[in-house]
């Protein structure tokens, strides 16, 4: 095992409401984690990019509307039992992307061509860091910390 953190994105999506979308992984069958979209950064892939990307391949959705984007890179660990990047990083470090879904929520389709998704909905805020699996908490409540506000001064 690397010490090193993987690149990464996160997204948050959110409606003309200000919920944001959160969906459950296809593996996690037995349990209600959800998550929002993300993935790597390719190597030399612009940060936006690499959202936009993410979110088109997870999601199927195109139409949104760039808010904001992290200030600062978010960091988790893999736990000990991961079978995912394990070898190769001790974690993830994340930029997040704020996207607000400018198109009709009938563009969201979990029925991609690598289905990561079984299920979706959409969440008020303060509910996401409750939902999510616990070794990524804290980036969820930062993330939630760091948008908010600009969520509540652009709806």
């Amino acid at each position: 095992m690397s010490d090193a953190y993987r690149p990464n994105v996160g997204i948050m999506l959110i409606n003309n409401a200000g919920k944001a979308f959160m969906a459950t992984r296809v593996e996690m069958k037995d349990e209600d984690h959800w998550q929002m979209p993300q993935g790597g950064i390719d190597e030399g892939e612009d940060i936006l990019k690499a959202a936009k990307r993410e979110l088109e391949e997870e999601t199927s959705v195109k139409s949104v509307e760039l808010i904001a984007i992290s200030k600062d890179w978010l960091f988790y660990d893999f736990p000990p039992n991961s079978k995912f990047w394990r070898d190769n990083y001790k974690g993830q470090k994340q930029k997040w992307v704020l996207f607000k879904l400018v198109g009709d929520e009938a563009e969201i389709n979990l029925d991609t061509a690598e289905p990561e998704f079984r299920k979706w909905a959409w969440f008020d805020l303060d509910q996401l860091p409750n939902l999510i699996i616990e070794f990524k908490k804290d980036v969820y409540t930062n993330v939630v910390a760091e948008f908010a506000p600009i969520i509540k001064a652009n709806i």
